[in-house]
């Protein structure tokens, strides 16, 4: 902080000597002197400030709070009207996530659980998917380009993978938007969080 107030000054000291030195040249020195003034103050600013005005992607969006769901300690719920993820917990409280869901057309509710998890999965995109971009891997390993992210909780009604899955997300910026093809996206630090405190047999409940 010194330091800066240092060279304010000593900057200003000179703009003002460049001004006083106009003056004898017959220049109008107190406008000169604004200028200069406005000038350095200006610089100081946006030099040394370096001031980012944009929106920067949060690395959790993880809060506790008044458990909305109604069900019991141990279920997640997913509001994909509000995109929400809740993690019902006891004493009537909710570990809540931001989530990214499904775009129009790719809406679903319903109620599954957790029939399997792993941590920097694979993705094998499915055949309705390779339909629509036949651009697509056909497979991909894990890793922090995988748009699976660093962790995946797929969802299974009884003995059947459904196909949908709760997973992290290599973008970061998509949360909180209705752009997937019906999985359930998170950051990956909200998702790391998620996958510590749920099991196998997880109850999850998907509502529209």
């Amino acid at each position: 902080m010194k330091s800066r107030i240092a060279a304010f000054a000593a900057t200003a000291a000179v703009a003002l000597l460049s001004a006083s030195a106009a003056s004898a040249f017959g220049w109008n020195s107190a406008r000169q002197a604004d200028r200069a003034y406005a000038a350095t103050y200006n610089a100081s600013v946006t030099q040394d400030d370096n001031l980012d005005l944009g929106r920067e992607t949060p690395t959790t969006t993880r809060v506790v709070v008044a458990d909305p769901t109604g069900e019991a300690p141990g279920t997640i719920t997913v509001d994909t009207e509000n995109r929400y993820l809740y993690l019902s917990m006891s004493g009537g409280r909710a570990v809540r996530y931001d989530v990214g869901v499904g775009r129009q057309g790719f809406e679903w509710s319903g109620v599954t659980h957790v029939g399997r998890k792993a941590e920097w999965p694979g993705w094998t995109p499915p055949p309705a998917m390779l339909k629509r971009r036949p651009d697509l891997p056909r497979h991909m390993a894990g890793g922090i380009d995988n748009p699976l992210g660093a962790r995946a909780m797929y969802l299974y009604s009884g003995k059947r993978d459904v196909g949908y899955r709760i997973h992290g997300s290599n973008e970061p910026d998509t949360i909180g938007q209705a752009v997937s093809s019906g999985c359930i996206r998170m950051l990956n630090a909200d998702v790391e969080d998620l996958y510590n405190r749920v099991r196998i047999g997880t109850k999850v409940v998907v509502l529209r």
